[in-house]
């Protein structure tokens, strides 16, 4: 029965990201179609469809929170229907993944309000993820198979599934800024420099994660296979991710290298982890094979 309500809970937060998303698209839709009007000539307010657009994005907002608490509910009444830490399969691995990413992405809003416009290209990619995860990558809540039932997996997952998410608000912080240097949607998207700011900023504190999951990773390998690396092709992805997102904070501090190439770096990063997450999970056959993780 809880599994149930669970899965109901994880509907119902799909829903009011749609939702949210629906209202963004209608923020955007005020503000471009809005033009200056004579007061007293008959027309509507100048200040109207600008202030009207500035409540369908409070409201955005609003229901991002509501969703986010619908999601954490979810998530949690998985882990006690099937009574073990709700990483177990790919569906609560994706389903975990975009929590970290609507949290961390509303973290990031509170501390820069400006970044505001940014939401609905963050709740898009999380939307088609959760739908993938309801329907292909959907399992029923049940125990994991012999070789998940350590401790590692509460650290190294959750921690890796922690840095992913968190590494999707750059990634898409960086197509952004590159979309406004080609000369698109630069009259709703933030400046340059606020989309390159909160690349970085997230970047900075996903990246020490995701090193420390890669490394409780290879401590799990050894203590499971005997060995701290294969080369196993899981292992391998993480480890162009981990230096390419190295190459991205090292180019963002470097002279000439600090917008567009650095922006370039930061979306190839994001790419080998979506690349890891879908296709090595489950096409490509490896020693994390079983779990569909790891």
């Amino acid at each position: 029965m809880l599994a149930q309500y669970s899965d109901l809970l994880f509907m119902a937060a799909v829903g009011v990201y749609v939702l949210a998303m629906v209202l963004h698209a209608a923020e955007f839709a005020v503000a471009r179609s809005a033009k200056p009007v004579l007061v007293g000539a008959g027309g509507p307010d100048t200040v109207e469809r600008p202030a009207r657009g500035e409540r369908y994005a409070r409201m955005a907002v609003s229901l991002t929170v509501l969703g986010a608490a619908l999601h954490t509910a979810s998530i949690v009444a998985r882990g006690i229907a099937a009574q073990r830490w709700p990483l177990g399969n790919m569906y609560e691995f994706t389903s975990a993944i975009c929590l970290a990413a609507v949290v961390g992405w509303l973290v990031m809003l509170r501390r820069s309000p400006v970044t505001r416009a940014v939401g609905p290209f963050v709740l898009l990619p999380v939307v088609v993820l959760l739908f993938l995860a309801g329907t292909v990558l959907y399992a029923q809540a049940a125990p994991v198979v012999p070789a998940l039932q350590s401790y590692w997996l509460v650290i190294h997952v959750t921690t890796i599934t922690i840095s992913s998410g968190l590494l999707l608000v750059p990634g898409v912080a960086s197509v952004l800024f590159l979309v406004r240097g080609a000369g698109w949607l630069t009259d709703r998207l933030p400046s340059s420099d606020v989309l390159d700011r909160l690349a970085y900023r997230v970047t900075i504190i996903a990246f020490p994660l995701f090193t420390f999951a890669v490394i409780a990773g290879a401590i799990w390998a050894e203590a499971a296979w005997g060995r701290f690396w294969g080369w196993d092709p899981k292992e391998t992805v993480a480890f162009v991710s981990w230096v390419i997102y190295a190459a991205y904070l090292h180019a963002r501090a470097t002279a000439g290298w600090r917008a567009t190439r650095a922006a370039w770096i930061n979306v190839a990063g994001f790419a080998t982890v979506l690349f890891n997450l879908f296709f090595i999970n489950m096409v490509v056959a490896g020693l994390h094979s079983y779990a569909g993780l790891g």
